[in-house]
């Protein structure tokens, strides 16, 4: 049986191996960003963006805030916990 937080953890993992959903994430780190705005950055269609950032909301890394028509994102770094606590008997090889 999966437990939530090793779902969670799994799905951290899933949605930062894509290079394009990382630099997502290096995008919004440090400023909520809109969703044009994070798209306008990627030589991809907006749909294609539009995917990468739903996979960021459902692993829990991304936070959305709505304003009328308009979608804002930022970084939720809590799900980035799992992925730390995991890396961190490894370190000591580093």
């Amino acid at each position: 049986m999966v437990t939530n937080a090793r779902a969670r953890t799994e799905s951290a993992f899933s949605a930062i191996a894509d290079p394009t959903r990382r630099a997502i994430l290096d995008l919004v780190r440090n400023r909520e960003m809109s969703a044009g705005d994070i798209a306008r950055r990627f030589p991809v269609s907006r749909p294609a963006i539009a995917k990468h950032v739903r996979v960021l909301r459902q692993a829990g890394l991304l936070r959305e805030r709505r304003e009328a028509t308009s979608r804002y994102y930022r970084l939720d770094p809590a799900a980035l916990q799992a992925v730390d606590q995991w890396l961190a008997p490894y370190r000591l090889f580093w």
